[in-house]
């Protein structure tokens, strides 16, 4: 799980990519509608809140990790990660990640889908 989240080797899939970024949308859904649900003045308010401000650059490294490894399963190299940021083209990238097969056998990532690079790949 550690190198799905926050490893930047290898490949992976479409399937691991889609649930593992659906993983971290509902976790932070979940994070700020229970922020939504309390009055500002309490203290679990607060609590919320610093969970949200440390969860979420974990959400952003995640994020970046997942597309890096989508992305080496299409060939592409991680930095093209950085449309992700861009607002005009990031619900086109979010879908050609989720929706673009990756490349059969191996590429220049790995030898295979859903791991991380070995020494001999």
């Amino acid at each position: 799980m550690r190198w799905l989240f926050f490893g930047f080797s290898g490949r992976i899939s479409r399937v691991p990519y889609v649930l593992g970024t659906l993983f971290f949308v509902a976790l932070c859904s979940a994070v700020i509608s229970r922020l939504m649900a309390l009055p500002e003045e309490s203290g679990q308010f607060a609590f919320w809140s610093l969970a949200f401000v440390v969860l979420l650059p974990v959400i952003v490294w995640t994020s970046i990790a997942l597309a890096v490894k989508r992305l080496h399963d299409i060939n592409i190299p991680g930095p093209v990660a950085i449309c992700l940021f861009v607002p005009a083209v990031s619900v086109l990238a979010m879908l050609v990640l989720c929706l673009w097969p990756g490349n059969r056998g191996g590429n220049d990532y790995g030898a295979d889908t859903n791991r991380p690079k070995g020494p001999t790949s």
